[in-house]
């Protein structure tokens, strides 16, 4: 899979009037060996695009529920090298896009050169860095040059209007806009300010906007979607894995097509 395989899921949606759901799972939670039915799981619940955590030990961005999730994988052993080696056996049987979401320091532990051409063997579209701002994000493109690799770019609440220009102007995939002040996990409610962002972002954006951060309930990501191309779900999604509650991911997603781009 390339990042135009992103686009391609993001144009027949858009084709079909629908929004894109995309999952997050942390790849390691629960053992390795179970990232390839978590992915089969998830892909036959609905879901649009897949982002799989890598674990670290220092997730600045992620609230108690991933950082858990986390610290699981990590006492399993499990490492990006590892992540990608198993990505790279599973991809054929794999139909969805899927992007990383990691932090800098396991990359960069890695290396760029072996990251890029491990991410590209294991059919990697994406990679979310949240610790990575614009201003940095100059040796992780060089590393990425020449690759297939999308790498998204996140917008937040407190992000300047000129800031946001800057952030879109070159964006690959599509744009993470952060709904929250603060790390993952559950929201009750999100103010009138979230969706006033989302409309700001989405009229600068040339690519795709997708809301994340506190999304729990298919009420949230109908409301958050209204506003969007598509919602991102987490915290819930580790919860229901770790919980062996399956079943219940297909009671996330929305009915789609009642939720278009206001």
């Amino acid at each position: 899979m390339t990042k135009e395989k992103i686009e391609e899921t993001f144009k027949r949606l858009s084709d079909e009037g629908d929004k894109a759901f995309i999952a997050y799972i942390m790849a390691g939670d629960g053992g390795l060996e179970n990232l390839e039915s978590q992915i089969k799981t998830l892909e036959e619940s609905g879901v649009d695009l897949i982002e799989i955590g890598i674990p670290f030990s220092d997730p600045a961005a992620d609230g108690p529920v991933i950082q858990e999730a986390g610290i699981r994988a990590l006492e399993n052993g499990v490492s990006l090298l590892d992540i990608l080696n198993t990505l790279a056996k599973i991809k054929d049987e794999i139909s969805v896009p899927y992007v990383l979401m990691t932090y800098y320091n396991p990359v960069y532990k890695l290396t760029l050169d072996v990251f890029r051409n491990k991410a590209e063997e294991a059919g990697v579209s994406g990679i979310i860095v949240p610790d990575v701002p614009l201003d940095e994000e100059a040796e992780l493109k060089n590393g990425l040059r020449g690759s297939d690799i999308a790498i998204i770019r996140l917008a937040t609440l407190t992000t300047s209007d000129e800031r946001l220009r800057e952030i879109t102007r070159d964006a690959e995939g599509f744009i993470y806009a952060v709904t929250v002040n603060g790390v993952t996990g559950g929201q009750n409610n999100y103010k009138e300010e979230v969706y006033d962002n989302l409309e700001r972002i989405k009229r600068v954006s040339p690519i795709p906007v997708c809301a994340g951060f506190g999304v729990s309930n298919k009420t949230q990501a109908e409301q958050l979607g209204a506003y969007t191309d598509g919602v991102i779900v987490g915290s819930k999604i580790v919860k229901i894995f770790y919980q062996g509650r399956e079943r219940e991911i297909k009671d996330l997603i929305p009915d789609k097509k009642l939720t278009r781009v206001k």
